[in-house]
């Protein structure tokens, strides 16, 4: 009887330790789930925690450069026309734009002061001729009385003297005279060259003062060749040789390209600008470049294969120099200190620091430094001319 009543409970225990068993599994597991969730958000924070970077490598390109700098135009040669000799602009024969030959006559000014001055010149000589000739006269005359004994040595040598002033005044007054016609010639103004006249600033009955520097009253230049100026850096200096060619577009005439050759040097650096200025002519045969114009000149650079390229973008300008941040086998940062060679805008060449096989960090953070911990996410060769 005993044996029937204990097995009831015999039962309950075993149910009760059954349901105690699977509720500490239960939360074994929920335990277990729980630490494996926790671990698996720590490793997500701390691979969050590691910066992402993009990696370039430097390149060693065979190519030649092309440098691009702004340029001006100016005529092969130019000639203000100023006045000579006073007085008013009798007429003008050339306008601005007309072709003129060398010797052409582009105005003539009238002089009626100089006109004056000619004829007392001419008069002055006259006068000094016949005053020499009387002097010469005279001298002969004492000379040949001296033999005679009639006159005395001191006068003959007063009339020979008076003779030889006489003469000094005539030489004087033809080279005055010599002066004027020659100032005369002035009053036509003429062409020093084949050219264009490319300034007028005079009109028929303007007033003209010799000798004033202000502004010439006609400009000629030589249009059919012009000299291109161009201010070149002085890093680049060195790798412009005498065969330079340069290409030239001007504003206006998009497509067009015109061909300039080097011609002369500054040899020297401008201390404002750090610039040296270099000479190029250009063809213009057709008139279609202006002189005075700006244009922009492609300068081809020849390639230095000693130095290395890489994308300007991954330049860090720091208070210790300009560096580069290279990340090593172990994903961590080692900033090295680098030599630029020539800034080509876009690209760098490096001459010093950094050698072919690094792997550089594209667009650092301004917080990069040397140890950080880092992880590529793409390995793209971004190298010069890219």
């Amino acid at each position: 009887m005993s044996s029937d009543l204990n097995a009831p409970r015999r039962i309950v225990r075993k149910g009760s330790l059954i349901a105690a068993l699977v509720a500490i599994a239960i939360v074994a597991y929920g335990l277990t789930i729980r630490a494996k969730e926790s671990e698996a958000l720590r490793q997500w924070t701390d691979d969050q925690a590691i910066p992402s970077v993009a990696l370039v490598s430097p390149v060693s390109d065979s190519s030649a450069r092309t440098l691009e700098l702004p340029a001006r135009l100016e005529a092969f040669a130019r000639a203000p026309i100023y006045a000579r000799v006073s007085g008013y602009l009798k007429q003008w024969n050339a306008d601005i734009g007309s072709k003129v030959r060398t010797g052409q006559v582009l105005g003539e000014i009238e002089t009626p002061d100089l006109d004056q001055q000619l004829l007392q010149a001419r008069a002055d000589v006259a006068t000094a001729k016949v005053n020499a000739e009387l002097a010469g006269t005279t001298a002969k005359r004492w000379q040949s009385m001296l033999n005679t004994d009639s006159v005395s040595r001191q006068e003959v040598d007063e009339r020979v003297g008076d003779y030889a002033a006489k003469q000094a005044i005539l030489q004087a007054a033809q080279a005055n005279l010599d002066r004027m016609q020659a100032t005369k010639g002035f009053t036509r103004l003429v062409a020093p060259f084949d050219g264009v006249v490319t300034a007028r600033a005079t009109d028929i009955g303007a007033l003209i003062n010799a000798g004033d520097a202000g502004q010439p009253l006609f400009v000629v230049s030589d249009t059919r060749k012009l000299r291109l100026y161009v201010n070149v850096p002085q890093n680049y200096v060195p790798s412009i040789g005498k065969d330079t060619v340069a290409k030239v577009s001007i504003p206006g005439r998009p497509g067009t390209v015109y061909t300039a050759r080097l011609v002369a040097s500054a040899q020297a650096v401008d201390a404002a600008s750090g610039t040296t200025l270099f000479q190029f002519l250009v063809p213009n045969e057709g008139g279609e470049l202006l002189p005075g114009g700006f244009a922009r000149a492609s300068l081809e650079l020849p390639a230095n294969v000693a130095t290395l390229s890489i994308p300007a973008s991954a330049l860090i300008m720091r208070q210790g120099g300009m560096k580069v941040a290279v990340v090593d086998a172990n994903n961590k940062v080692v900033l090295k200190p680098v030599t630029i060679a020539r800034d080509l805008g876009r690209t760098l060449e490096i001459s010093a620091g950094i050698e072919a096989g690094d792997k550089l960090v594209d667009s650092p953070a301004d917080d990069i430094a040397d140890g950080m911990q880092v992880r590529a996410i793409s390995s793209a060769n971004e190298g010069a001319g890219k």
